[in-house]
């Protein structure tokens, strides 16, 4: 392995003289696909992205995105209008390029824990069928590792170039939210190469971005794809341990807040990601790190990853102990109880609900009895063809207007900022459930709401701890209270 960047080390390869542009093929125009079409016309290089779903290809055409993405619409249009960005469903259109990025989706499987790589095949098989001359397939899709020796064998034996078509394996780490800032200014570029030409490619397409700093990991095949599978299970494992502790915080009366902050300090933790509340979801973490321990059954060393099954545990109990708690300001009785859900996608800056824990947790209410209102400011419209029993609002203040229980479940700006003195005198009752940790608990107590949170004691039902015993030391225990 060697590594590209401000810092090298010994035996770092010199990235190639500025080229000219390249011809780029982006195959996959969801999420991930189109924000990579559009970034790499943005770098200057001639991008056909290409989709089966014709309506997704008009759509772009016109510069209107399928999905929302903080300023991928304007970078989108500044593309298309500069001629170096198109979209079609014409594979053949493929042919001229250089590069071929592989953006297809990866869904868990129907029937287990797998990953679906059903597209994935699906896609190169297509693409490959056109492919003459000498030029470099990429995939970015997240998949089980060994994926890419499979896949390079069978371009090998489909492709009319033969040998002279070879493929790389280049991860993504877009968050939701930050896709723009994730591509064209990545904190890390990982090349998963089987040759010096490769390499040579691969770093003259993302030369812009070397040439700022950004560090590359120039590697093997396997190692490329084990890189994401690897991050998504640590930052999984990150959230789910202070979860964890937040059990331990209500079984004992402390503060997960003030127990992170504490872990935070110490600089071989860190305080990102430790923080505390109802548990991630998503398109991607959950799968990934599914996928990777059914991956790692198959290979022989599932027990080397057997964690990441109480780290998927822990994530899924968080959704039922946040009804828990909304039931407990209902006296445990959610029966036509009016609890308004503020947030409906898995984090803020998204419309993505795919496993949202905020929709889950409103479908369990739902089920439990309670009159459900959601509030959303951009996935109201997914929301509802998920789930159309439940209600919808117009506004957030429109949503809490006659609630008894406000549960905050997606951290949008404008649900932190809520002023709590308005919102009290909008309501039906004065109780709010932060599954976020982000409102600030004083503001609300003094406002006259009853605020509660994961992991945080309720001053009305704080819990006393018997003293530890200390050797030497006789507690009487007839004047503990």
């Amino acid at each position: 392995m060697e590594t590209i960047g401000t810092q090298p080390k010994a035996g770092v390869l010199v990235p190639p003289t500025r080229a000219s542009n390249l011809t780029v093929s982006v195959i996959g125009t969801g999420y991930l696909g189109a924000t990579h079409a559009v970034c790499m016309a943005i770098l200057g290089h001639d991008v056909i992205g290409i989709d089966v779903d014709e309506s997704k290809i008009d759509a772009l055409s016109r510069g209107q995105l399928p999905f929302f993405e903080p300023g991928l619409r304007d970078l989108l249009c500044q593309a298309l209008a500069t001629g170096r960005l198109k979209f079609t469903t014409d594979f053949s259109a493929a042919g001229p390029a250089d590069l071929h990025f592989i953006c297809v989706g990866t869904p868990q499987a129907p029937d287990s824990d797998a990953a679906d790589l059903h597209f994935v095949h699906a896609a190169v098989r297509r693409l490959t069928q056109h492919l003459g001359r000498r030029c470099l397939i990429v995939g970015k899709s997240t998949v089980p590792i060994g994926t890419a020796a499979r896949l390079a064998s069978l371009v090998r034996s489909l492709s009319p170039g033969g040998n002279a078509v070879e493929l790389a394996w280049n991860p993504e780490f877009l968050r939701e939210g930050h896709a723009v800032e994730d591509t064209l200014r990545p904190n890390r570029l990982v090349f998963g190469t089987a040759s010096e030409w490769a390499l040579a490619q691969l770093s003259n397409c993302y030369l812009p971005l070397i040439e700022t700093g950004t560090p590359v990991v120039a590697t093997d095949l396997a190692t490329a794809e084990l890189v994401k599978a690897a991050a998504n299970s640590f930052l999984a494992t990150k959230i789910s341990y202070i979860n964890a502790m937040a059990e331990i915080c209500e079984a004992t009366g402390a503060d997960v807040n003030h127990l992170a902050e504490a872990l935070a300090y110490d600089t071989r933790i860190g305080g990102q990601f430790l923080k505390p509340g109802l548990g991630f979801g998503g398109g991607c973490l959950p799968k990934d790190i599914r996928a990777f321990a059914y991956r790692a059954r198959e290979l022989g060393v599932g027990q080397a990853v057997s964690f990441l099954n109480e780290v998927d545990h822990i994530n899924r109990r968080r959704r039922q102990r946040t009804v828990d708690l909304i039931s407990d300001l209902a006296y445990g009785n959610l029966d036509d109880v009016k609890v308004t859900v503020l947030g409906a996608a898995f984090k803020p800056d998204s419309d993505d609900i795919r496993d949202a824990p905020a929709l889950d947790v409103a479908r369990m209410l739902y089920a439990a009895g309670a009159q459900v209102t959601v509030f959303d400011p951009q996935a109201m419209d997914n929301a509802r063809r998920k789930y159309p029993e439940l209600s919808y609002a117009a506004s957030l203040e429109e949503a809490v207007t006659g609630a008894e229980v406000v549960a905050l479940l997606t951290e949008w700006a404008i649900f932190r900022e809520a002023d709590p003195v308005r919102l009290g005198q909008l309501v039906a009752r004065r109780n709010i459930v932060d599954g976020r940790h982000v409102l600030d608990p004083s503001a609300y107590r003094a406002a006259g709401w009853d605020y509660r949170a994961l992991g945080v004691p309720s001053p009305l039902n704080s819990l006393t701890l018997l003293p530890a015993t200390i050797p030497g030391l006789v507690h009487d225990t007839a004047s503990v209270q």
